[in-house]
């Protein structure tokens, strides 16, 4: 006889008791090497045999104050691995599906990815399609003109979006002119970008000095860096790879209120200078910003809602800079009830500070915080990406392994000085987009100014 679920979780007595949870034991022992090449470029190669194949992510600082660079790299990272002499797109294709592999590339104002994965007995395969495109991509012009053409229609589409336009508006809040703020080009700029442009901007910036490239899978560490070593020979140069230029602190100051006339809801984006992931504070940081947002049942989604219901998603994270880290503060509400989401951000933010989290939030959030970071290593390719973002801030796969342990290692009053230091609502700045006709109430509460 079958019985329910409700029937198995409980006893004459009551419900049974959740048995404790287990030890969170993280990767420890990994077989790994470190190595900077002669021509410059870092290699992390870690083996970890879970499955038949290897994970591959290469970054290469790609910054530029040229106001085109970023149309220009979107169409490079778009035609990358669509010919060279060797190879044409259909070739590229077929030779990494021989293998069972894939490679992509994409873009962002710090760097250019490129990552993908094949079957551990196709490794020479894959690092030979890279290297191919490293050193002898060609852009032919019918691929750069398809892609241009795919890429024009898709930003056109993405400016139009609430969460496009608003992230736009709070780094140009944040950060002004500076190149990092550049993450999406004009449709315009990118309709102006030929080949011959392409093919330079890929000859002065797709350089191995300074880049890193990570390797995660079923390959002896030592033979992984003599492989890289012989495919990327001839990718060298005497030049580095291109950083961007240091951010500006966010400056705390009001609110910008960023009119969207016919908009039927606001969108929140709040910013605070925070620390880096080298900073001793960074833990109590990381474990204070999951107690107030960082997670489902946090203080900031508890309020508005759950309790509120001004919103359907509302979070907190840190995001990651070149060289630190800022506190951002994310959410969506109707017009009707944007004054109201400010009113309880705000208190959520001084709350953090005069009631600080609990010895059981800081509890919660630690395991939390461990749970998710094993899970997120424990496959290849989740451990590839984690360690190629750790890898271009110049950390390695020790910083990974002993994280859980600086976690475990918080104290209470750590994450509370973490809370009254870095949620003080007097530190931050940010925007909320929506139509102003509608959002006067905002007045009666201050810190906004309309754009």
């Amino acid at each position: 006889m079958s019985r329910s679920a409700d029937e198995i979780g409980r006893t004459e007595r009551g419900p049974r008791p959740l048995p404790p949870l287990g030890e969170q034991r993280a990767a420890t022992g990994l077989s790994s090497v470190d190595k900077v090449l002669d021509n410059g470029l870092r290699v992390i190669a870690v083996h970890q045999p879970t499955v038949p194949m290897i994970e591959l992510r290469l970054r290469i600082p790609f910054a530029g104050d040229d106001l085109m660079h970023a149309a220009r790299a979107e169409v490079l990272a778009a035609t990358i691995l669509t010919g060279t002499d060797k190879r044409d797109r259909i070739a590229f294709d077929t030779d990494l599906a021989l293998v069972g592999g894939e490679l992509s590339a994409v873009v962002d104002p710090e760097l250019l990815s490129i990552g993908g994965n094949a079957l551990a007995s196709g490794f020479d395969t894959l690092l030979d399609v890279l290297a191919d495109a490293l050193t002898g991509a060609t852009y032919p012009d019918d691929e750069v003109e398809g892609e241009r053409g795919r890429l024009i229609e898709r930003i056109t589409v993405a400016r139009s979006q609430p969460s496009v336009i608003a992230r736009q508006a709070l780094q140009k809040h944040r950060y002004g002119d500076h190149p990092f703020t550049r993450e999406m080009p004009e449709a315009g700029d990118v309709a102006v970008v030929e080949a011959a442009d392409v093919r330079a901007l890929h000859t002065a910036c797709v350089l191995p000095r300074g880049s890193v490239l990570v390797l995660v899978g079923d390959v002896e560490p030592a033979r992984a860096i003599a492989a890289v070593a012989g495919a990327l020979a001839d990718w060298k140069s005497d030049k580095s790879a291109s950083v961007l230029p240091p951010l500006p602190e966010i400056t705390p100051q009001d609110l910008l209120l960023v009119d969207r006339p016919g908009s039927v809801q606001s969108q929140f984006r709040l910013s605070a200078q925070a620390i880096s992931r080298t900073d001793p504070r960074y833990p109590a940081l990381q474990l204070a910003n999951l107690a107030f947002g960082g997670f489902f049942s946090s203080r900031l989604v508890e309020n508005i809602r759950e309790d509120k219901g001004y919103t359907y998603s509302a979070r907190s994270s840190l995001e990651f800079t070149p060289d630190g880290a800022t506190v951002l503060v994310d959410t969506d509400t109707a017009s009707a009830v944007t004054a109201g989401a400010l009113l309880e951000i705000r208190y959520e933010l001084g709350r953090m500070a005069m009631a600080p989290p609990t010895e059981s939030e800081v509890d919660t959030v630690r395991q939390y915080a461990i749970g998710s970071l094993l899970t997120s290593t424990s496959s290849q390719g989740g451990l590839a990406s984690q360690i190629a973002a750790l890898a271009i801030l110049g950390l390695g796969v020790d910083w990974l392994t002993r994280h859980p342990d600086r976690l475990k290692a918080v104290t209470v009053e750590q994450v509370a000085e973490a809370a009254l230091e870095f949620f003080a609502p007097t530190r931050f700045t940010g925007v909320i987009v929506g139509d102003a006709a509608r959002l006067t109430a905002l007045r009666a509460l201050g810190g906004v100014t309309l754009q």
